[in-house]
Parts: C-alpha cells; structure tokens; sequence
C-alpha cells in the first residue's frame, strides 16, 4: 500500500555542479524537495521507487546514472551500487532523483526505478501505480515530474496561452491530492505543453486509490518558463 509520495521537479539545473553560477535560483526549489524527502524517510517505507518521465522500462536498485551529458563529472546511484550497476543508466529524470535522495542521506528502504513513457495513456499509468502500491506494505514514490514547459518566450517551448491553466490545475491537484483531477489531466495537451510530469503524476494518482492520503503544497513556480512544483502526500 501506498504510504506517502513526494512530487518533485527534475531538471538537471537543481544539481547546483550543474546550475553553477545559476544554482542560487532554484535554491528555494531544492530546498523544498528535499523537506518533501524528508516525509518519504518519515513513512518508514519497505520500498521506495523514483519514478519520473523516460523510455518506459524499469530500474533496479543499483541502477547508476550521470550528468556527464551535461559536461559535470558527477555519477548517482539508485540506492546502494552493486551488480545492477551495469545496467542501463538512469534516464535524467530518475538521475535527478538518485541525486535528491544522496543529498538528503537517503538510508531507509531498497531504492528502485521506474520510467514512464511520455504518451503512456492515463489508464495505463493509473493500472501500473495500482501494481507498485502492491509491491510491499508499505510502498513510498518520489514522484519526478515537470509541468509545462511553455510559460514564456524564453521557454524551451515557447510561449502557449494554455500551460499557465494547465499548470495551474495540476499543481492544485497534486498539492491537495485530487485524484479526480489529476486523472482527468488532458494527455494531449500536456504532451504539445512538454509537460513531462503528467504521466508521473496519473501513475501517483493510481498508486494512491484507497490509501486516503492528503495533499501538501511545498513550491509553485516556473523559472525559465516551465512549471515546477513540489508536494507531498501523506
């Protein structure tokens, strides 16, 4: 059963060696990503699993991942390395939180990853939550996820009149953990606004049927035009 979530962004700008001398503006933000892991160590999980956008395929524990790509020599690994070192790396999303949970000294329950395809459908996200809630008895997500990515003129996508409701409404379904609403998320939509994290968010929402968990709203912003926010679900 699902326990507790925590929802957090995941761009690699939140890993201050590759911000750098633009780190100082997402502080706030990981700041609160990491209270958000904090309740997830708190729930006293048996298993913990980072999901986040990808190809779709599964992590195990040991699953190591880099920001090489982002010319940073810094490697992660989900939980304790071991043989399962030498599958393949994490995607950025998953490698964002190995980091996350590295900062904050992670040492609770094995660490497993899973990513979920962008155009996955929202049923199917909700069935594959439904099967990682019945993982173990007490099962936690940290949920990695970004909103749109259309804010601005600036942003990666441009500017959509659309994404400042979208993320509107996504944001007020994962800070009160609405599953009707977060369910109801337009895939099409969310996948012209490059809002990678609307699949996390509906596989969290199936994980979390009849566990009856609240919502708490940590961060709300979109620097460099896309929608960030962090919330966590106890």
């Amino acid at each position: 059963m699902l326990v507790a979530a925590a929802v957090c962004p995941c761009p690699p700008l939140l890993v201050p060696e590759v911000a750098a001398g633009a780190a100082p503006e997402l502080d706030t933000a990981r700041a609160a990503c990491l209270d958000a892991v904090g309740v997830l160590a708190a729930s006293r999980p048996d298993l913990l699993v980072v999901v986040g956008p990808g190809t779709g395929r599964s992590y195990p524990s040991g699953g190591h991942g880099s920001f090489r790509g982002f010319g940073v020599a810094l490697d992660v690994t989900l939980g304790e390395p071991g043989p399962a070192a030498q599958e393949p790396s994490l995607p950025d999303s998953l490698a964002v939180g190995a980091w996350l949970l590295d900062r904050a000294r992670w040492a609770g329950a094995p660490i497993e990853g899973l990513a979920v395809d962008a155009r996955h459908p929202a049923d199917e996200c909700a069935r594959a939550g439904e099967g990682l809630a019945a993982r173990a008895d007490r099962v936690a997500l940290l949920v990695m996820g970004d909103g749109s990515a259309c804010r601005t003129l600036k942003a990666p996508g441009y500017l959509d009149e659309r994404a400042e409701a979208f993320d509107a409404l996504a944001t007020a379904a994962l800070g009160s953990a609405d599953l009707t609403a977060l369910d109801a998320l337009d895939a099409t939509l969310a996948y012209d606004l490059k809002a990678a994290g609307r699949a996390p968010w509906q596989l969290l929402s199936g994980a979390a049927r009849g566990a009856g968990l609240g919502g708490r709203l940590l961060y709300e912003d979109a620097p460099y035009g896309v929608g960030y926010t962090v919330a966590t679900w106890s």
